[in-house]
């Protein structure tokens, strides 16, 4: 359990990091088409994760259920299509920090209601953690100008961020993170072409320049191939509300990684939150538990006493050569009976 826990958080923490460093990416894909920018992006994943996936991946899509079916294409619509169509709307009339900052609330949104959809109270150490990350990802990000419809697409792309985790709890466990993430791909692809046959028409698709294509590239094999696998095993190991806080992790890669294209800078507001978000993962996923109990018990093995060799053996065990003298034929006393032992408690440990 500790290690699954341990897992889970380093694989959730590359998951988010991936997606926080990718930023930079979707800066060179400003004047590419939204939706023929998705269709590609996805339609190389599952190109790439299906192959992978194999026999048995199509086994567990055949033996889907038609609510399943509707929970993947909600899951693709809601979580990946429209988290960024809405992020996208909401950029343009706020700053980008804006819908980052109402995105970073999904932790807490998502620690009261996964333990409402399945009838428990939420935990008070995830809602606590929960806490610290939204406040450490508006401490990294601040505010920004905005006006009404910049909230408005940003309280959607809130609304993506945490169905993008709570609709895939029921269908993980049938299909796991691998089968389910080539299968959300394909769906988000053929959702996105729908999207851009619609807004966009015969424009929604073009052959991409060679930085745009970078870009594309980089975003499907490493962010969603990559991304989405480590992403839905942390999730298989930690749980949806304990997953979801390591989403706090993106704007802090993000504010890291704009240093480096010269988008942005790294001061003391995003030092102190960024670790205010590592105390929030740390505490809520359980990770400074599971680093006690191991500490715990490296120290308890280190101060127990060992037992003697000599006390191992059995009462009446010999060496091999006073064996062979008291299995002879010449010798017909029998071997004298062990001295009983001084207590029959046992020694007191540590």
């Amino acid at each position: 359990m500790r290690n699954d826990t341990a897992r889970g958080a380093l694989l959730a923490a590359l998951a988010c990091v991936l997606v926080g460093g990718s930023f930079t990416a979707n800066s060179v894909l400003s004047d590419y088409p939204y939706a023929g920018g998705q269709f590609l992006r996805y339609g190389l994943a599952f190109a790439l994760l299906a192959p992978v996936a194999g026999r048995d991946g199509a086994r567990r899509v055949r033996a889907l259920g038609a609510g399943q079916w509707g929970r993947l294409a909600l899951l693709s619509a809601v979580g990946m299509v429209g988290f960024n169509l809405a992020v996208l709307a909401a950029e343009r009339g706020a700053e980008p920090a804006v819908p980052g900052v109402f995105v970073g609330c999904a932790p807490v949104v998502v620690a009261v209601l996964v333990p409402l959809l399945d009838g428990r109270r939420p935990r008070p150490a995830v809602l606590q953690g929960a806490a610290l990350v939204a406040v450490g990802a508006f401490t990294v990000q601040g505010w920004g100008r905005t006006d009404a419809a910049g909230i408005a697409f940003s309280l959607c792309a809130l609304g993506g961020e945490v169905g993008f985790a709570v609709l895939a709890v029921p269908v993980l466990r049938p299909l796991g993170p691998l089968t389910l993430s080539a299968t959300v791909c394909a769906v988000a692809a053929v959702e996105a072409a729908l999207v851009g046959a619609v807004a966009d028409g015969g424009a929604w698709l073009r052959l991409p320049g060679l930085a745009e294509g970078a870009a594309l590239l980089w975003q499907a094999v490493v962010v969603t191939v990559v991304g989405f696998v480590c992403w839905y095993r942390g999730m298989q190991r930690l749980g949806a509300e304990r997953a979801t806080l390591f989403s706090g992790l993106i704007p802090v890669a993000a504010a890291c990684t704009a240093p480096l294209v010269g988008t942005g800078s790294y001061g003391p507001a995003q030092a102190v939150g960024s670790a205010l978000v590592g105390a929030g993962v740390a505490l809520g996923s359980g990770t400074l538990s599971t680093l006690g109990a191991r500490r715990h018990a490296a120290s308890s093995r280190a101060c127990s006493p060992q037992p003697p060799a000599h006390q191992n053996q059995t009462p009446g065990a010999a060496r091999p050569e006073l064996r062979g003298a008291a299995g002879s034929s010449h010798n017909t006393e029998p071997p004298p009976a062990p001295h009983p032992p001084a207590s029959t408690h046992p020694p007191a440990g540590p």
